[in-house]
């Protein structure tokens, strides 16, 4: 087995090119048959197989820099770069991160979890390499989806203006550039990146200049010469920005991509090599279904099938539910999401009502401030979009909705901890980030009634953005005594009163069924607690807060970093008021929260049951013998 040799680039080196073949389909079986075990984004690192075997094979890793965007494509990468034995802990507590991580190996030269980013960390290395008087090569990856941010064209157009050696990569698996290659094409390229086309280039560009022609009409000349070439080219968008262009190539022979980096290293000034691979290659199952195999959780090898446990309806699929409920009998509601319909639950919305749904691919700026256009106009648009990805949209959730007090409902999918993809994955900034805009609203609800009615009251709320927080996975089941017959603008639920309570637990979205286990585990310590689900982060209920005074101890639970959260917004209304009451607050730390499971991660960071009671327990205690002396 070829695949047990190879513990660096250099071994790839030294292998013929048939042997390389056969490592590919080695390392395909292998990818296989972990994710199928730990999950993880399959399509698109099985069509990227053949095109890292080729650049680790044509360049100089790590001297060379290859910089990979997003990260999905990269588990041959990591195989091959020192991190085979590990790559069945891939995603696992402890274990090896889904995406590129620099603390992991010298070959990842960016951290990434969010698309968009390649082309610009790469040309800032090229930048430095310049500054340094050094030689390596520096080569961005990028996926044609990735294409649809707004930094990735920022990046070409300053890489074009700059002029400096790189190499962008555009891994283009959806043929969403190009609709056909051949070997014609293949053929072209190759040539057209070796030394002696680009010399004939060159010399052409000095017979134009050497021309006994005033200025004006040889640059005339020069400019139709180059306008007729590029008309024929699959790559004139990159061709405008200053780039070089070679392509399309197919990204699954080996020996054409070698052939063609070993040539365009050696050329000077930004370069683009087109590359068209297939989603889930090898395995037909992601062939046939790429979006389902984008990623995707264990599944069964034989047939492809996910292996689903027994859980309760996921909260994003409990939102789609509605959403569709809520469009088909007012047409005055949109969804708007950012390459995320299948994930946020749009898509059975988008299947029925397509022309109501909208999709702006990786460009979440684009799509709150598109909402802010159809709010503007009489719409009442639902924006779905992950927390952590909602971060990148910021300056326009603040200038062009909240502002403008438009009314766009913005449906925070995947808030709190999300697991196995980490830090860049965790939605645990968006209490912080949303609580010091004006005019917004912040909530959470605690289970899936509630998310439903939160629904209901935001398409009818007029006064500004309302944001809805729910978390990645099962959505919480409550008892029925628990549900909430009626929203009212920053009004909390008191869901369970002890008798002459002397704890107040104030708890957010899915920590309020914490927060019931830790009242009864209280309960049966001595301790009376009374447990309030604070459905409205902002605005407060402030008619709630001026009571807490008749507490011994107030204490808050919330799926975000403490800096700037809940907790603390319950503390500083306490200290301007004069509620002389000790507060604990359990919220996650100022830190960045690694991959693992939800569980897990949840003990390790002090949102564990067993903690929060040991922690109450033991500060009442103290607060209660304060209080007698």
């Amino acid at each position: 087995m070829l695949l047990k040799q190879i513990n660096s680039p250099e071994d790839i080196r030294k292998l013929k090119l048939e042997e390389l073949e056969k490592l590919a389909g080695e390392i395909r079986e292998f990818i296989i048959s972990t994710v199928s075990k730990t999950g993880g984004h399959l399509a698109s690192s099985l069509g990227a197989v053949e095109l890292t075997l080729a650049l680790h094979y044509a360049f100089n890793t790590p001297k060379d820099k290859l910089v990979w965007d997003v990260g999905h494509q990269t588990y041959a990468h990591k195989i091959i770069t020192g991190r085979r034995d590990k790559f069945p802990t891939l995603r696992q507590f402890g274990g090896l991160s889904g995406f590129p991580k620099i603390e992991e190996s010298e070959y990842d030269t960016f951290n990434v979890g969010h698309a968009g980013t390649s082309i610009s960390a790469a040309l800032g290395m090229a930048l430095a390499r310049d500054l340094a008087g050094s030689d390596e090569k520096v080569v961005a990856i990028i996926g044609d989806g990735s294409l649809s941010c707004g930094i990735a064209y920022e990046g070409l157009d300053n890489a074009g203006y700059i002029d400096t050696d790189l190499i962008v990569v555009v891994n283009d698996n959806n043929m969403s550039i190009s609709p056909s290659l051949g070997s014609l094409s293949a053929y072209l390229s190759k040539k057209m990146s070796g030394p002696v086309y680009n010399k004939i280039r060159d010399e052409i560009e000095k017979l134009i200049k050497s021309l006994p022609l005033p200025k004006e009409p040889a640059l005339k000349l020069a400019r139709k010469l180059e306008e007729s070439l590029k008309f024929f080219s699959p790559g004139l968008l990159f061709e405008e920005l200053g780039f070089k262009y070679f392509g399309p190539l197919n990204g699954h022979k080996i020996p054409d991509l070698i052939k063609i980096f070993e040539n365009v290293k050696n050329l000077h000034g930004p370069i683009v090599v087109h590359v068209v691979t297939t989603k889930g290659k090898g395995y037909k199952p992601a062939e046939e279904n790429p979006s389902l195999f984008h990623g995707i959780g264990k599944f069964n090898i034989e047939t492809g099938t996910p292996i689903k446990s027994k859980s309760p309806k996921s909260c994003s699929s409990v939102f789609g539910d509605k959403v569709l409920e809520i469009m088909k009998r007012n047409e005055k509601v949109v969804s708007i999401t950012a390459a995320m319909l299948i994930g946020t639950g749009l898509q059975k919305v988008k299947d029925e009502i397509p022309e109501r749904v909208f999709d702006v691919g990786i460009a979440e700026q684009h799509a709150v401030t598109m909402a802010g256009g159809l709010a503007m106009r009489g719409y009442k648009p639902i924006v779905a979009i992950y927390s952590t990805f909602l971060q990148r949209a910021y300056d326009q959730i603040i200038h062009d909705i909240a502002l403008q007090k438009l009314p766009v409902v913005f449906a925070i999918d995947r808030a709190g901890i999300v697991g196995d993809d980490g830090e860049t994955h965790q939605g645990v900034f968006d209490i912080s980030y949303l609580r010091a805009i004006p005019n917004m609203v912040i909530t959470a609800p605690k289970d899936g009634y509630e998310l439903n009615k939160l629904l209901e009251f935001a398409i009818d709320y007029n006064n500004g953005p309302f944001a809805i927080r729910y978390p990645r996975g099962s959505c919480p089941e409550l008892e029925e005594q628990y549900t909430l017959n009626e929203i009212k603008i920053g009004k909390w639920q008191v869901l369970k009163s002890q008798d002459n309570p002397e704890i107040a637990i104030l708890s957010v979205g899915n920590c309020v069924k914490t927060a019931l286990e830790v009242a009864k585990n209280l309960k049966s310590l001595g301790i009376n607690a009374e447990v309030v689900n604070s459905l409205f982060i902002k605005p407060l209920d402030y008619e709630y807060l001026a009571s807490l005074k008749r507490f011994k101890l107030v204490a808050t639970i919330e799926e975000n970093v403490k800096n700037g959260g809940f907790g603390e917004a319950v503390a500083s209304y306490m200290i301007e008021n004069g509620i002389n009451v000790p507060i604990k607050i359990f919220a996650l730390p100022d830190t960045f929260i690694e991959h693992g499971d939800q569980p897990t991660l949840r003990e390790k960071y002090g949102l564990g049951i067993d903690y929060i009671i040991s922690q109450l327990e033991s500060l009442f205690k103290n607060s209660a013998g304060k209080n007698s002396t």
